[in-house]
């Protein structure tokens, strides 16, 4: 299977005007079979009160990235819920640009497992987390658009 890029497209734009992902300013970047990236770049609004990057923001670049590392396995009906996020916060950030890169590990019917680091602007290793996915049959994204190219 080919993934549609026009899907994708789609996929991006609604995630990106979607409550929260617009809330935060976070986008999916790039999209594939078992990787992702997402991007974030940092203002004032990121910051908890001591001038660093708040943890629930390395938190929820961790569990978008791997949550979309493991969305493009799933047939077109499906959706996908988290059931565990476990992640390590390993160095202080204070602005810039961030990227989270995810990956499937291991695709399954019904349970996958991810991964994703968060790294600054200079490529350094600021955060790293894992996640169990399940998916959720007839609980797929309703894009009007077909999720893979015809074989």
């Amino acid at each position: 299977m080919t993934p549609n890029p026009a899907y994708i497209q789609a996929l991006q734009d609604s995630v990106r005007e979607a409550p929260y992902p617009h809330l935060i300013g976070m986008r999916i970047a790039a999209l594939d079979f078992d990787s992702c990236r997402i991007e974030l770049d940092l203002g004032e609004r990121h910051l908890q009160p001591f001038g660093i990057v708040h943890g629930g923001v390395l938190a929820t670049l961790i569990d978008t990235a791997t949550f979309w590392a493991g969305f493009m396995r799933l047939p077109e009906d499906a959706g996908l819920v988290n059931v565990d996020l476990k992640l390590n916060y390993l160095k202080a950030v204070t602005r810039g640009h961030l990227r989270a890169e995810g990956r499937c590990l291991r695709a399954g019917r019904q349970i996958s497992y991810t991964e994703a680091s968060v790294l600054d602007e200079a490529g350094e290793l600021v955060a790293h987390g894992t996640s169990t996915l399940m998916a959720l049959p007839g609980k797929g994204l309703k894009l009007g658009i077909p999720k893979f190219l015809p074989a």
